[in-house]
């Protein structure tokens, strides 16, 4: 029998989640197509506004971001359906030892071919089936998986990758106090540690922030890599808790910790700090706004801030205080960089030559 798409059973379905291999109703009501690949557009705000379809036929369907529309129910019944005369579905093939028809769209070939398998100009007068002496077999019934909406997430740290990172040496209070007793002339790293001695609270955004700062001063100021690492490993081992301003001294240690390790080949104990800084942006479970925040990140890595205009004018200025904070600023920008392998605008290599260059004149 023909069934036409208006028979067919088809689901509403929120335009961000559209996924390739999606048999999507065409405007016009009576045809669907399948989708080869979706694409994102976004306003000048950075918020997705189109979706851009593009047919496997051929041409490309835009549609508004937060539209429904109707999707084909790709289980397709038992029965031997055939495409109706204005529908561009691509069917699956039936099983072998079945007759079948594949309807192939104008300008598009066969995906494959089907033994047994008649052209339609090849059929009877009237287009009925050759007559086989009792009732037509039926076709099982085909699921079609469509593709994954979002590509796999990357997976957190094992437990025994974890056990690369070495637990601090007594309570975190004598981790700072041992980094201040190392440097008794360094004035940075006396006022923080006076300030973390009263008791260190991991839920405390300004604690957090303290702890982060210390690291970085033994890093760059003291060249430290040990200590630096030993007051990091306090922070680094911290859960993402949803809280931005709480991570954000989080995320700045952990890069700062991968960049120590890859410069002392600890090129494992590194991988497990860029896992554990790449986890907050894998727990979106939505598509549409998986695919959103991977295109939002992928921007903000490609052109990330890296405080040119301060700089300059500091320079201009004469200001060197201000231009050695913005540098900082500047330096932690290209380690979190430096953490995600890069970006498409910015190589590794191109990376490492800048971060040496901040570190120099921050240095002097």
């Amino acid at each position: 029998m023909t069934e036409t798409p208006a028979a067919r059973h088809y689901g509403d379905t929120q335009a961000g989640s559209l996924t390739s291999g999606d048999h999507l109703l065409l405007p016009d009501g009576g045809r669907t197509a399948e989708i080869e690949r979706v694409e994102l557009e976004f306003d000048d705000f950075g918020v997705a506004a189109v979706i851009l379809a593009s047919l496997t036929g051929g041409g490309t369907i835009r549609i508004a971001a937060g539209s429904t529309v109707n999707v084909l129910d790709t289980a397709v019944s038992q029965g031997g359906l055939e495409a109706g005369p204005d529908d561009v579905t691509r069917l699956p093939a039936a099983a072998s030892g079945h007759e079948a028809a594949a309807r192939v769209s104008q300008g598009e070939a066969p995906d494959a071919e089907i033994p047994g398998a008649q052209a339609r100009g090849a059929e009877q007068p009237g287009n009925q089936p050759a007559a086989t002496g009792g009732a037509a077999p039926t076709a099982p019934a085909v699921v079609v998986p469509p593709q994954p909406a979002i590509p796999p997430a990357v997976s957190g740290p094992s437990a025994d990758e974890l056990a690369l990172i070495p637990a601090p040496a007594g309570t975190p209070e004598a981790v700072v106090e041992a980094a201040a007793e190392a440097h008794p002339d360094a004035v940075g790293v006396l006022l923080l540690a006076d300030k973390l001695a009263k008791g260190i609270n991991f839920k405390s955004g300004s604690c957090l922030k303290d702890l982060s700062d210390l690291a970085h001063e033994l890093f760059i100021t003291l060249k430290d890599p040990d200590g630096a690492l030993a007051v990091a490993d306090l922070l680094n081992v911290l859960p993402f808790d949803g809280n931005p301003g709480r991570w954000a001294s989080v995320e700045a240690s952990l890069a700062l910790s991968s960049y120590i390790c890859r410069q002392d080949r600890q090129e494992e104990r590194a991988e497990v700090y860029e896992k554990l800084l790449r986890t907050p942006e894998n727990q979106e479970t939505d598509p549409f706004k998986a695919r959103m925040n991977a295109k939002v990140r992928q921007r903000s890595l490609n052109e990330p801030n890296l405080y040119d205009k301060e700089i300059f004018r500091s320079i201009d200025n004469s200001n060197h205080e201000a231009e050695r904070e913005w540098r900082l600023l500047r330096l932690e920008s290209l380690l979190f960089l430096r953490a995600h392998g890069g970006s498409e605008t910015i190589g590794l290599g191109e990376l490492q030559r800048r971060i040496s260059n901040e570190l120099e004149a921050v240095r002097a």
